[in-house]
């Protein structure tokens, strides 16, 4: 039996970061991890800079690939969820996201994040990914055979 929808929500309410994939305008690739929180594994939140290298690539490349997994798995026996996303900055519906944001921050003994924290002169801004696909590993023995996961 292959993996499920059910061993993907696991994964990614389980983890914390996720692996962020962007590359820039000249295709250079650049990945890096990120705190988030999501919405159904669909929408993923999270704060960083604009000046940093993900974040500049998103605003001229928004195509993104993440994953999120757990890096304490024994050798071989690891999963993780693998999804193609389109990125933004998030200026309408902010507050929706920083509600859920806010919400997982606190659950992993973070603070609030309001909308005065990723405006203005913060430095920091709210980004979204929304993930057109998901897939997970086979586990068949096939090397990085990744199979589609329906999320609904």
């Amino acid at each position: 039996m292959g993996p499920s929808a059910g061993d993907a929500h696991t994964i990614v309410e389980a983890s914390r970061y996720l692996v962020l994939a962007t590359a820039d305008v000249e295709g250079r690739p650049w990945s890096t991890p990120v705190y988030f929180a999501h919405v159904g594994c669909r929408e993923f939140f999270w704060v960083s800079s604009p000046d940093v290298t993900h974040s500049r690539n998103i605003a001229v490349r928004p195509r993104v690939g993440i994953v999120v997994f757990d890096s304490s798995a024994e050798i071989g026996t690891g999963q993780g969820v693998y999804m193609s996303a389109v990125a933004e900055e998030l200026v309408d519906g902010a507050e929706r996201a920083l509600d859920v944001f806010s919400r997982r921050s606190l659950g992993h003994g973070g603070r609030v994040w309001t909308l005065d924290d990723v405006r203005g002169d913060s430095g920091m801004r709210l980004y979204r990914a929304v993930a057109e696909s998901h897939s997970m590993l086979a586990k068949d023995g096939r090397p990085d055979h990744r199979v589609p996961v329906d999320l609904g």
